[in-house]
């Protein structure tokens, strides 16, 4: 195993135990770190594939806290900004796109840090909104997950409720993405070795954030979902300006 391997494995352990323990965030790590030391062709299908891998699990474990409308019209939006953001992946203005969304995360996770009771939604009317822009980042960087996020901290579910239904919406998400990627002719022989080598790696951070996802407290889950998304939007900003 050489050293290209070994930071490949660490990336995505790290992205797999942020993902396992608050239910979002893997493809916004993984992603700018695995284009450092491999090509995006195949960073991307790795990533969707690992992702997948993930939902399923954490989808078994928490299924019977989904909140299904919520995750299915979410679900039916982001089907169609999936192909918009395919189509933009190459072009400039998709780069202007992501630089905006980005920006939008960051701001509003501030906010919400700062006055948390201000916005709120109290039914599903933005959906649409929420779930197209989530499928135009997800079709272009696998990164959804963000915009995601910031719908369920609006329409104020509880952390049990949250984890499950992201995975409740991701699932359907992530079968599609990497399902793209396959008839795309992306997973080649490298990507399905680092998958393969990967998964002890992966499952092993699955449980380890199962762990970490306990001890959390309600009101420390909803700081760290925050901050978390600043996190997420700088590594979103930082990886638009340098490509």
């Amino acid at each position: 195993m050489n050293d290209i391997q070994i930071v490949i494995f660490v990336i995505l352990f790290l992205s797999t135990l942020v993902r396992s323990t608050f239910g979002f965030g893997d493809g916004v790590i993984a992603m700018p770190l695995l284009a450092m030391v491999v090509d995006i062709p195949i960073a991307t299908p790795l990533v969707g594939l690992i992702s997948l891998t993930i939902t399923c699990v954490l989808l078994i474990q928490n299924c019977h806290h989904i909140h299904f409308k919520s995750a299915g019209l979410l679900i039916v939006y982001t089907f169609i900004g999936i192909p918009i953001g395919l189509l933009m992946i190459k072009g400039l203005f998709g780069n202007v796109i992501k630089l905006i969304l980005a920006l939008v995360i960051i701001l509003f996770s501030l906010y919400q840090l700062t006055k948390p009771q201000l916005f709120r939604l109290v039914n599903d009317k933005w959906v649409s909104l929420f779930g197209i822009s989530a499928g135009i980042l997800g079709g272009a960087y696998n990164t959804e997950g963000p915009i995601i996020v910031i719908y369920g901290s609006l329409r104020q579910w509880k952390p049990i409720q949250f984890r499950a239904t992201l995975q409740g919406y991701f699932f359907p998400v992530a079968l599609m993405i990497a399902l793209v990627h396959g008839l795309g002719g992306l997973w080649t022989q490298p990507v399905l070795f680092y998958y393969a080598w990967s998964l002890p790696l992966v499952f092993l951070a699955i449980f380890l954030g199962g762990q970490l996802y306990r001890k959390i407290s309600a009101g420390q889950f909803d700081q760290y979902i925050y901050i978390g998304l600043i996190i997420l939007g700088v590594i979103l900003v930082i990886n638009t300006l340098t490509h």
